[in-house]
């Protein structure tokens, strides 16, 4: 694919062990396959919209639905990119990074889900550092802040691990009933003394004028 008139499908995010790339149909089909498949046990709801909570062929056109909407609406005011991260050339599960007047504010914020075949062996916390290099070293960031409920002690040990300092509390609904959020913050400097994944970027300049970064 020859990202003519939309260069952030050439951008690409590599660690050692993963690609992140923005998804064209024939992968963003295996990403919603990847989602259809699982990405939590059936009990838990880790994300405050609980799409989740649907079939496994609705949740694989959410997510495709999804990804093509960050692309139609994409803003410089408001962005959303919403990468698949690939494992030994496999999609195992979707990163994004998001932002709203990042030119003034600086500020970014994450979030991300994998197949539950694809858990535990530390593929998430290499997956976020990828989308805080993007952010800090690609964009010039000044913070990124994420959030996670109180009761999934997964994200919060990435977010502790990569040196995101809590934030606050929040309480909102899910499946109508109260839980509680824990926001989290990482500024620059923590993000340099907490950095330890190797990564590198491609393609950023074709697209940097789409971030105003």
């Amino acid at each position: 694919m020859k990202p003519q008139h939309w260069p952030l499908y050439g951008l690409r995010l590599r660690t050692p062990r993963l690609e992140l790339r923005l998804p064209e149909l024939e992968l963003l089909d295996d990403l919603a396959s990847v989602a259809a498949d699982g990405v939590h046990p059936p009990a838990d709801m880790p994300f405050t919209v609980p799409w989740t909570d649907a079939s496994p062929a609705a949740c694989g056109k959410a997510v495709f639905q999804h990804v093509l909407a960050t692309v139609a609406n994409w803003s410089v005011r408001d962005w959303a990119l919403s990468l698949a991260v690939l494992h030994e050339g496999e999609v195992v599960g979707r990163q994004d990074v998001t932002a709203k007047d990042f030119a003034v504010t600086g500020e970014v914020s994450t979030g991300s889900w994998l197949g539950l075949a694809h858990q535990g062996r530390g593929i998430g916390t290499e997956m976020r550092a990828a989308a805080l290099h993007l952010a800090f070293a690609g964009l010039g960031a000044r913070t990124a802040v994420s959030a996670a409920m109180t009761d999934n002690p997964r994200s919060l040990g990435v977010s502790r691990r990569l040196g995101y300092l809590p934030d606050g509390l929040e309480v909102t609904a899910v499946r109508g009933a109260p839980v509680t959020l824990q926001r989290l913050r990482l500024d620059r400097a923590r993000w340099e003394e907490y950095r330890t994944v190797e990564v590198t970027l491609e393609g950023l300049d074709a697209c940097r004028e789409e971030f105003e970064a």
